[in-house]
């Protein structure tokens, strides 16, 4: 899965880009988990597994 697609299925679970930084990321909020996770500004790039599984983790969509 690349992070553009990601991004996609975040929105439709009601994530959303926060517009600010996390560890040079951009910062993301999920309403599911109330937490902030970091994302990554490479599009086109493919997200590692154990990345994903954490992401996905802290938006709460497992």
């Amino acid at each position: 899965m690349k992070y553009s697609e990601l991004e996609r299925f975040l929105r439709k679970n009601g994530c959303y880009d926060t517009g600010g930084a996390l560890f040079g990321h951009p910062k993301w909020y999920s309403p599911i988990t109330g937490k902030y996770f970091a994302m990554s500004h490479h599009h086109s790039a493919e997200v590692k597994t154990k990345t994903l599984i954490n992401i996905l983790k802290d938006a709460g969509i497992n």
